[in-house]
C-alpha cells in the first residue's frame, strides 16, 4: 500500500497531543509497520523528548531541511537503532520507526518565527520521507490551532485525528477544525477525547455524546492520569505500562489507523 499521512491535531495546546502522537506511532510500529514521526510544531517542538533524543544527540533537523542545509534522508533518526534509556522505548529496538525532529535551538526557532515556513518545501519533504523510508505511516505532530501550516497538514492527510478535552472551549474549537477538515475532504476524520475525569466513569456516554455532536467516529476516551503526569515524558508510557487504563485506551485507537482506507 502507499504510505499514509496521519495528522494529530488539536485546536488548543495542552491536550496531550505529543504524548498521544508518540505513543500511538510506537504502538503502530509494534505491529510491524514502518512508521515515521515528524514534529511540525516547529515553534515549540517537544516530541523528541519522548523518544529520548536531546539536543546533544540531535543531528540534522527539519529546520536544516527547510533551510536547504540537509536532505530529508539526513534528518530521519532511527529510533529502533537508538532507543536510549527507558524500559518502554527499549521495546522499540529493531523496529522500523524513524523520528524527524525539529530543532530545539533558540536561534533556529527564532529564524522560523521571523522568516516563516516554506510550505511547498515542507510538503515535498513529507512526501519524500514516505517514499525514501518506505513508510507505511507518517505521523505528524502538528502545531495547535488553525494556521497555514496546519491547513497544509490537514489537506495532505489521509487520516486526521483531532484531540479534544471534554470542556466547552475545546468543543467549540473542535467544531471549527472539523468544519475545515470536511471542507478539505480529509478521507478519514477521527476524534479522540483526552484527559477525561475518571471519577465520572461515564466514558461510553462521553464517547456517544461527542460522536453525535460532531457526526464523527470517536476512537477512544483517555482518562486524566496522575501516573501519566508523573511519567513526565521520560518514557513511552503505553509501552512501559501496557496494562494501565490509559495505555489500554490508547491502544484501542490503533485499529482505526490500520483499517483506514
Amino acid at each position: 500500500m502507499a504510505g499514509k499521512i496521519v495528522s494529530i491535531h488539536s485546536f488548543r495546546g495542552g491536550t496531550g497531543k505529543s504524548n498521544v502522537t508518540a505513543n500511538l506511532a510506537a504502538q503502530v510500529a509494534m505491529t510491524g509497520m514502518r512508521v515515521g514521526v515528524v514534529d511540525t510544531d516547529i515553534q515549540s517542538p517537544g516530541i523528541h523528548v519522548l523518544f529520548g533524543l536531546d539536543e546533544q544527540k540531535m543531528g540534522k533537523t527539519l529546520n536544516d531541511y527547510l533551510h536547504g542545509k540537509a536532505a530529508i534522508r539526513e534528518v530521519g533518526f532511527s529510533v529502533g537503532e537508538n532507543t536510549g534509556e527507558g524500559e518502554g522505548r527499549a521495546q522499540l529496538a529493531g523496529r522500523n520507526i524513524f523520528l524527524f525532529p525539529s530543532s530545539i535551538r533558540g536561534a533556529e526557532i527564532s529564524q522560523i518565527l521571523q522568516e516563516g515556513i516554506d510550505f511547498n518545501r515542507l510538503n515535498e519533504g513529507l512526501q519524500t520521507a514516505v517514499a525514501e523510508f518506505d513508510l507505511d505511516y507518517l505521523f505528524i505532530d502538528t502545531h495547535p490551532g488553525l494556521n497555514e501550516e496546519t491547513l497544509l497538514s490537514i489537506a495532505t492527510s489521509d487520516v486526521l485525528l483531532i484531540i479534544l478535552r471534554p470542556d466547552n472551549q475545546d468543543l467549540q474549537g473542535t467544531a471549527v477544525t472539523v468544519d475545515v477538515a470536511r471542507s478539505l475532504d480529509v478521507p478519514n476524520l477521527f476524534l479522540l477525547v483526552n484527559k477525561a475525569l475518571p471519577k465520572y466513569n461515564n466514558f461510553e456516554v462521553i464517547k456517544s455524546d461527542i460522536g453525535a455532536k460532531f457526526d464523527a467516529a470517536v476512537t477512544s476516551v483517555l482518562p486524566l492520569s496522575f501516573d501519566m503526569a508523573e511519567n513526565a515524558s521520560n518514557d513511552l508510557f503505553s509501552l512501559r505500562f501496557p496494562d494501565h487504563e490509559w495505555s489500554k485506551a490508547l491502544k484501542s485507537i490503533v485499529p482505526f489507523i490500520l483499517n483506514a482506507k
